[in-house]
């Protein structure tokens, strides 16, 4: 019987030293002063893990006596209600407990806070990944952005951006009207100049000789301001954070090339006429009006995205955050976790 007992006290003893090991290994990751790379959301995912590894050995190191471990109890099943539902089985296994009598009400402590680990691990892992993918998103938009401005600036004459609205000579004395009318009955309008009296029959000649490299240059810039200030003003919805993911700074910088494209995409559909009594505008004036209209649209696609981080960061819980819809007492939980981004 001492026998088994000197070898329990020795197995708890290994397992102190192997926690021990487990709470260096989480200082190492976050000593950044012991590596070059900068502090990341992963680097704090890491030290979780080892945090949460660490624990575990603690509470399996209290087999030989279960009772040590009840002054522990409160605080190990308030991590259990950060992260399990209260509809999870293991959460309301231990929900009654106050006091450790057995080693199987340590057995059932130590699966529901290893489920809460695992379940917490899950909820930063997921919003890592969520910054990640809005950032190649924004990095792919970006490239697509100024590979339009560059092929534009090279080819302006490929797809200009400009109208044909028609000519208007209201208001114009007879002795100022020339003496012959011009062939064409309109007047050519780019982005960054015009033409009043077309000299040309075709219409592409007439667009070839007013369009310049700069039209897109100028388009892009514009929406991209416009999105610019629709970022600023979606500052007035963000919530702090106390958590090591840029979810914000990641919607916000997504904006800014897809308004750039939106203003594009959307001048080239009113040129194509696809929007009716829109699809010749007067002015260059009224070209970059409408570049500020669509770069300040591209708020209509992207509060999706805005909404989809706000839920993900929402999601990474901790002793301070206030208590998700549907898990207190008496809700029904949801049927199933919702899938990551």
């Amino acid at each position: 019987m001492r026998s088994d007992t000197a070898s329990s006290t020795a197995e708890a003893r290994t397992m102190l030293e192997a926690a021990s090991e487990e709470l260096n290994a989480a200082d190492r990751v976050l000593m950044f002063e012991e590596h070059r790379r900068a502090p990341l959301g992963s680097h704090l995912a890491s030290a979780q893990i080892h945090v949460n590894a660490a624990r575990l050995l603690w509470i399996r190191s209290f087999s030989v006596s279960p009772q040590e471990i009840s002054p522990y109890v409160a605080g190990l099943k308030a991590v259990v209600s950060d992260h399990l539902s209260a509809g999870d089985a293991r959460r309301k296994s231990v929900e009654g407990l106050e006091n450790i009598a057995s080693g199987e009400d340590l057995v059932r402590l130590t699966e529901a806070v290893e489920a809460a680990q695992s379940a917490a691990v899950r909820e930063r892992v997921r919003a890592a990944s969520f910054v990640r993918i809005v950032y190649c998103v924004a990095g792919c938009l970006l490239v697509l952005a100024v590979t339009v401005a560059v092929l534009t600036s090279i080819w302006p004459q490929a797809v200009p951006m400009c109208f044909n609205p028609e000519r208007s000579i209201d208001g114009v004395g007879a002795s100022s009207r020339p003496a012959a009318e011009p062939p064409v009955p309109y007047r050519v309008v780019c982005a960054t100049g015009s033409d009043d009296a077309p000299s040309s029959g075709d219409l592409d000649d007439n667009f070839a000789a007013v369009t310049s490299w700069g039209d897109y240059v100028v388009i892009e810039v514009v929406g991209l301001v416009a999105a610019g200030v629709a970022a600023a003003m979606a500052l007035r919805k963000i919530r702090g954070t106390s958590t090591p993911y840029p979810i914000p700074v990641a919607s916000a910088l997504l904006k800014l090339p897809a308004g750039a494209l939106t203003a594009v995409l959307g001048l080239l559909l009113m040129r194509g006429n696809f929007v009716p009594g829109l699809s010749s505008l007067d002015s260059s004036a009224q070209i970059i009006a409408w570049a500020v209209v669509f770069g300040y649209s591209q708020e209509l696609l992207t509060k999706f995205v805005d909404r989809r981080g706000q839920m993900v960061l929402d999601a990474v819980r901790g002793p301070t955050s206030p208590p998700p819809a549907g898990t207190g007492p008496g809700t029904t939980p949801p049927a199933s976790d919702s899938p990551g981004p």
